[in-house]
């Protein structure tokens, strides 16, 4: 039907005339409610917005000459983070003469992702930049 028949129709029924493809040839048109419509639309974008969650990145910092037990504090940060489904980036700073030992912060970066495996995945591996070593580490699981 045309364009007016079916505007007149909507109107006697009490709803809207909406374009559902306008670029079709003929167009296609529906009769609704528009204001339902919409209001369901925004329920449902709602909806989705709650449920989604931004994923930060948290940081874990270490020294080449860490000790065993501080090591270990750090890893159980670290896969603290991990389990609540976050990214965490593990950093090795290096001060004075550390520099001329890099292979060192390198092996740490190494043994923290190695502890790490279960539970994580390596999206960055050890890259050096400036007096900073670095890893990313992202969750395996989806939460």
């Amino acid at each position: 039907m045309t364009a007016a028949e079916g505007l007149k129709v909507a109107i006697e029924r009490g709803y809207d005339l909406v374009k559902i493809a306008p670029t079709a040839n003929p167009p296609v048109c529906r009769l609704m409610d528009y204001g339902k419509f919409r209001f369901e639309q925004s329920k449902k974008d709602k909806e989705a917005k709650k449920n989604q969650r931004v994923v930060e990145i948290k940081e874990v910092r270490l020294s080449p000459g860490i000790g065993a037990n501080d090591f270990a504090v750090k890893l159980k940060a670290g896969q603290k983070f991990l389990s609540e489904g976050n990214r965490v980036k593990v950093e090795v700073r290096f001060r004075g003469r550390e520099m001329a030992h890099t292979e060192i912060g390198k092996d740490l970066l190494d043994k923290f992702a190695e502890e790490c495996a279960g539970i994580s995945t390596v999206d960055k591996s050890a890259k050096l930049e400036g007096r900073r070593m670095s890893i990313f580490l992202s969750p395996k699981g989806n939460k």
